[in-house]
Order: C-alpha cells, then sequence, then structure tokens
C-alpha cells in the first residue's frame, strides 16, 4: 500500500484527495496545513489518517512515501526539497518553482536520491491530450511539428479565485514573479515544451493591463500576453493569454509538414487537419461533411467515457497521479519527462525577465499616456 500526504489544505488539495481516493492500492496517511482548520476540515472530509500542522511531524510520524505539495507556489521549492531529503517521492502542483534554477535543483536532487518528482500538469494528460500524443507519436503530422498555438485563457469576471486577487493587495498571488500569469501559464507552455526539440528557444514576450483592469484602478496585474517562440529556424510557436477574449478558450493547435491537429479542452475534443486539398467546388463541401462527422466521433468517445464514469473535469489528474505512483512502484520512467519541466520553468523565466525589465518605464509611462508596451528583443531561453 502506498503511503500518501497532502502538504496545503486549500482548494486544489480537494481535487488531489478526491483523485487519491480513486486510486487502488493508496491511502492518504496524513494532511498538513499550517492553519490547523483548513488541515482538520480536510481531514474531517476524506478519508485521512491524520491531519498535521508541521511538516516534519508529518513526515516523523505518518511517514509517507509520497508527499503532493498543494501550498502557495513560493514555498514549492523549500516544501519540495525538505520532502526529498527526507526520503518522499514528489509530487508539486503548478507552477513546479518560482524560478528554473529552483527547478534544475530540485531534479538534480531526485537524481542524487534516487527519488520521483512530477509537476502537476495534469492537462497534459486528459483524454483527448493522451489521443492527440498517440496521432503525433504516430507520424500523423509528417515529421517535426513546423508550428504551434497555444491558447489559455482565464475570465476574470468569475466569482471567487479571481474577484479576491482583485480585491485584496496582499494577495499572495501578487507577490509571485509573474503576478497573475505565474500562477496560471504553465498549462498553456507546457503544451508547447513537450514538441519543442531545442533547450535554447527564442522568445519574445509583450503584455499588458486590460483595458478592464485599468478602469478598476488596476495598475498592476498583467492580464493579457502574447509571446512568440522560435527554435533555430525550425518549430514557431505563438503563446495566447488573455482575461478578456471570448470565447475564453484553451486551446492547442499544431502544424506538420503533412496534416494538423486542434485540441479543445473545453469541449474535450480533437480535430484533425488533413494537408491536402481537394479540387474545384468540391473543397468547399467535402470537409464540412468531414468536420461534422469528426465532431460527431468525439461526441462518441465523451459518451463512452461518460457511462465508464472517467469523464470529469480533473480525468488527467487522476491519470498523472496514477501514471506517477505506477513509475514509483515499478521503477519505471515518470509520466512527465524532467526536461520539458524545465524547458517549461525556462520558457516563463525568459517571459518575466522580460516583463520585469520593462517595469519602471512602464509605470512612467502609465503616467504618461496611459499605456503599456511590454515588448523587447528577442531573449535567448539558455539552459542554467
Amino acid at each position: 500500500m502506498l503511503k500518501v500526504a497532502i502538504v496545503g489544505c486549500g482548494k486544489i488539495a480537494d481535487a488531489h484527495a478526491l483523485q487519491i481516493q480513486r486510486i487502488k492500492g493508496c491511502e492518504i496517511v496524513g494532511v498538513c496545513d499550517r492553519e490547523e482548520l483548513m488541515a482538520r476540515q480536510l481531514y474531517e472530509r476524506f478519508p485521512v489518517k491524520r491531519y498535521f500542522v508541521d511538516l516534519t511531524d508529518l513526515l516523523s510520524d505518518a511517514r509517507p512515501d509520497v508527499v503532493h505539495i498543494t501550498t502557495p507556489p513560493e514555498s514549492h521549492f523549500d516544501i519540495a526539497r525538505f520532502c526529498l531529503e527526507q526520503g518522499c517521492h514528489v509530487y508539486v502542483e503548478k507552477p513546479f518553482t518560482l524560478y528554473e534554477e529552483e527547478a534544475q535543483r530540485l531534479v538534480a536532487l531526485a537524481n542524487e536520491k534516487g527519488l520521483k518528482l512530477t509537476a502537476g500538469h495534469d492537462e497534459q494528460f486528459s483524454h483527448v491530450a493522451r489521443r492527440m500524443r498517440t496521432l503525433v507519436e504516430s507520424g500523423y503530422l509528417g515529421g517535426v511539428p513546423v508550428h504551434m498555438e497555444s491558447h489559455y485563457c482565464y475570465d476574470l469576471g468569475e466569482p471567487g479565485y479571481a474577484r479576491a486577487l482583485l480585491g485584496d493587495k496582499q494577495h499572495w498571488v501578487r507577490r509571485l514573479p509573474g503576478g497573475l500569469l505565474h500562477n496560471i501559464i504553465s498549462h498553456g507552455i507546457a503544451r508547447i515544451a513537450e514538441f519543442l526539440t531545442s533547450d535554447s528557444p527564442q522568445v519574445i514576450a509583450y503584455g499588458f493591463v486590460s483595458p478592464l483592469l485599468k478602469r478598476m484602478d488596476e495598475r498592476e496585474i498583467v492580464d493579457e500576453l502574447r509571446v512568440i517562440i522560435c527554435e533555430e529556424e525550425r518549430t514557431t510557436a505563438y503563446f495566447t493569454f488573455s482575461s478578456q477574449m471570448q470565447p475564453s478558450i484553451h486551446q492547442f493547435r499544431i502544424y506538420g509538414q503533412k496534416n494538423g491537429l486542434i485540441l479543445d479542452r473545453d469541449h474535450e475534443t480533437l480535430i484533425k487537419l488533413r494537408g491536402g486539398r481537394l479540387k474545384s467546388y468540391v473543397e468547399k463541401f467535402v470537409p464540412p461533411v468531414s468536420f461534422a462527422g469528426q465532431y460527431l466521433g468525439n461526441l462518441m468517445k465523451n459518451a463512452r467515457t461518460f457511462l465508464a464514469r472517467d469523464f470529469h473535469m480533473n480525468s488527467g489528474m487522476k491519470y498523472l497521479i496514477e501514471s506517477f505512483y505506477r513509475s514509483i512502484i515499478h521503477g519505471t520512467p515518470v509520466p512527465l519527462p524532467y526536461r520539458e519541466i524545465l524547458l517549461t520553468a525556462r520558457i516563463m523565466d525568459a517571459i518575466f525577465d522580460q516583463l520585469r525589465a520593462r517595469r519602471s518605464q512602464v509605470r512612467s509611462e502609465f503616467r504618461a499616456q496611459d499605456r503599456v508596451p511590454f515588448a523587447r528583443t528577442p531573449s535567448p531561453v539558455r539552459p542554467k
């Protein structure tokens, strides 16, 4: 029986506990939070053996094999390092760490200790994402990707987290190096990182505070971001984060030399884009019929998954956790290669470095003309 612990008992911890209890061969032996009330409420609502307010007590008394870290990102590195030093495998929620250098140190420590480590990039393992990966690996694109487009939007008009962030000038998200972006965009960046072959892509980032937030007298939270990524004149990628564009989509498009694919996380659909064109007016009639058939096929796949009781919002999380546990038990490779974790962190570092480099200039331009240009020259992303 694999013994599991959760550190940090906020909202995301509920999702972890729910998925862990669906996996056979493991048990939650303890949960921990500095706020006793938070630890106790999770303990009372889920099949958890004990709750703790001190991490050292959790590790020494409950003796977990695996620790899930679901605390705010600024504490991820220190907690993960301590757990690895105490001999525990570690699952760290996204963003993995605040900086790539911290991610490098955790990976090196895990390797030194012979332990496993993973990041909470669970959207890489949803049903539709796994279907896309299978097609890409089968050669459907016709080789390495030529271009990718990742859209990851967030609606600041929704209640809860967003309103708490906007209403609290001391909110922990504001302390992150990348602010709101830092806590959200890793999912969208990780989709791109999976298919890059270079460890040193060029990154150009442009970000600004949306007109909506400026009307609310918000000047610090960058909620619109556009990024261009290019690796040595081969594969290119665009990343878009927006709190304003509608529909608020979560899509990934990947194009090869022969064909392309469109993954839609919101609708759990995967659409094949054939590279060749039909002659004459046939091109206006056959493709729409083909798309209609594909959407119907996606509907049937989703219905079968629903009937099998595996169609839920966090199915990717369950798959990732289960695969991670399997790698621990059987000594197989981790489901998320360390290279992808590090490259995601590296790209995010480059984005936030560019945004920070212009912050003082932007503030002065705010006063002068109420606009926020965050552009700068391409920044090479170098392994550290």
